[in-house]
């Protein structure tokens, strides 16, 4: 399958692609469904079957898959979430979706969408967070404010320019990324969620297009998880990493977004004061940062 054009898209599109990927990845078996005899020609759930499901007409469902209808009400929404199975964070997308198709075409992004200036406040934040590991990352995962751990801790990223440091860039293009995270296929799986959700409600915003088109063009792994339009990525949890420098570790982590920020997050790692991982923190922290 040719990875699809990211450009000039419209919403009421956005929403039928989002339905059309996950109605692929649902089975009759897993809503009670008969297979049936002969041979599927469709992955997952048919469209006549979804519409059943959800008691729509067929012609009412195709008309949402193909853009043609954009006004959905919130019962439909529901029933749809239901019969695609959606979690929390798909149902929310959808709804989002739903909005944007309603508006009309995507309206374009805010001009300080493109701002990567970083709040004083954080940055203070991220100095006194030492030799805690931290990074505020923009909307589309610029790496744009670190401290010395935040910047180690991705090995390798301090060797690329400034403009190029992207943490999804790093994980797909950087040659040490697949061997320094121990789940690197949950990584990668994490990255591509997020843009993706940001893709359905913006599609045309350009530093989310560029970003996109370059690892669409440059990266097999990626085509293959764009095109399964997962919404869910990772707030916290635990990290295992296999770095060069400084051996093999678990780390805490959250993701935090701070208010009026523009989609920019928090990231900070953390482990017990005390432990073998925190001296391993306090080495990353003092390792010298070549200037980018």
């Amino acid at each position: 399958m040719a990875p699809e054009h990211h450009k000039s898209r419209n919403t009421g599109s956005e929403l039928g692609s989002f339905l059309r990927a996950r109605r692929a990845r649902v089975t009759p078996s897993d809503v009670g469904l008969p297979e049936g005899a002969g041979l599927r020609r469709t992955p997952g759930l048919r469209r006549e079957e979804l519409a059943t499901l959800a008691g729509v007409s067929i012609d009412y469902y195709t008309r949402l898959e193909r853009g043609r209808e954009t006004h959905p009400s919130p019962s439909v929404l529901d029933a749809l979430s239901a019969a695609l199975l959606l979690g929390d964070a798909e149902v929310r997308h959808l709804r989002e979706l739903a909005a944007c198709a309603a508006r009309g075409a995507a309206a374009a992004p805010p001009a300080d969408v493109l701002a990567r200036t970083v709040d004083p406040g954080l940055q203070l934040l991220l100095d006194s967070m030492r030799p805690y590991p931290a990074h505020i990352v923009s909307r589309t995962m610029d790496l744009i404010a670190t401290n010395p751990g935040g910047l180690r801790l991705m090995a390798g990223l301090e060797d690329w320019p400034q403009g190029q440091r992207n943490i999804v860039r790093y994980v797909f293009l950087h040659p040490t990324a697949r061997v320094l995270f121990d789940d690197w296929e949950n990584q990668i799986r994490g990255c591509v969620a997020r843009l993706r959700a940001l893709s359905g409600i913006e599609p045309d915003a350009p530093d989310l297009t560029d970003l996109v088109e370059e690892l669409l063009a440059k990266s097999p792994d990626f085509v293959r998880l764009w095109e399964r339009y997962d919404v869910k990525g990772h707030s916290h949890g635990t990290k295992t990493f296999h770095h060069p420098e400084a051996g093999t570790f678990t780390f805490g982590y959250h993701s935090l977004q701070p208010d009026g920020t523009s989609g920019q997050r928090l990231v900070a790692y953390h482990v017990a004061p005390g432990t073998p991982e925190y001296d391993v923190m306090v080495r990353l922290d003092r390792e010298p940062v070549p200037a980018g």
